[in-house]
């Protein structure tokens, strides 16, 4: 099949636009937005996608963008919402790096750290077994496949032309979402957090009720092996947990264009 790529020339602005919506996404999000990715498949694959989009989605009127500073307002707003996207993708994500502190901290791996090439920083050795875990998961289960989907649906509900609404209602969306990743982390953290707790009530207990224990010397292998079973018990359960991060990252971004568009 071939694709006639004459229509680029008549809808040039329509497709720029498409385009550059696009490139604020696959910057920053889970991915497509890891800096081992050469920035040149990025912007092709930006490229390739807005092609089928501008055939997918009818053509907005433009008109009332007659000026180039009306014009290159319109791209900034564009480039904003994508990245935007993108980083509320993201940041659903990092949750897993913050309960894999929350875990590392409690099992005495908090002075232990790796350097991540792909995004720069240093992170905890749990976090990042955790992360590593869930970018196979999502790739798994088509969360790719999901954020194109997501960033196609919004030019139906945020269309090129349309009008933003910012509101008290768009504070409160970052504020809960910011909430809710710390809430996500807990919970993921909770059984490794419950655990170590009762071991230390345990060692407690002994220490008080049997002086001659030194329980500083048993106490530190000890929570490391019970964590790390906890950790390995856990596993069976963590891909419903990679379901649930991918259904809220969607939700998410669907309840921001939303509120964008004025409909909260």
């Amino acid at each position: 099949m071939t694709i006639p790529l004459d229509f680029l020339l008549e809808l040039w602005d329509v497709f720029l636009l498409i385009f550059v919506r696009m490139t604020g996404l696959f910057v920053v999000s889970p991915i497509f937005g890891r800096q081992n990715i050469p920035v040149y498949f990025k912007v092709g694959f930006s490229f390739l996608t807005a092609i089928l989009v501008t055939y997918s989605i009818p053509a907005p009127d433009l008109a009332a963008y007659d000026s180039l500073a009306a014009f290159i307002f319109l791209i900034a707003k564009e480039f904003l919402i994508g990245l935007v996207l993108g980083y509320i993708s993201y940041l659903v994500i990092t949750a897993i790096y913050l309960a894999g502190q929350m875990i590392d901290m409690h099992i005495g791996f908090g002075m232990v750290s790796v350097f991540d090439p792909m995004s720069n920083i240093q992170i905890p050795v749990t976090a990042n077994f955790y992360f590593i875990l869930t970018m196979m998961m999502f790739l798994a289960i088509d969360g790719h496949h999901l954020l194109i989907y997501t960033l196609t649906d919004s030019f139906k509900i945020l269309p090129l032309n349309s009008s933003l609404v910012f509101d008290k209602s768009l504070l409160d969306f970052f504020i809960t979402v910011f909430t809710s990743v710390f809430v996500i982390s807990f919970k993921i953290a909770a059984p490794v957090t419950a655990a170590i707790f009762i071991a230390d009530v345990s060692l407690g207990v002994i220490a008080r009720a049997v002086p001659q224990v030194n329980v500083f010397v048993i106490g530190m292998p000890l929570k490391i092996l019970l964590g790390l079973l906890v950790i390995l018990f856990t596993l069976t359960a963590f891909r419903s947990v990679v379901h649930v991060l991918m259904g809220g990252m969607q939700n998410e971004m669907l309840r921001f264009m939303e509120i964008l568009r004025g409909g909260a």
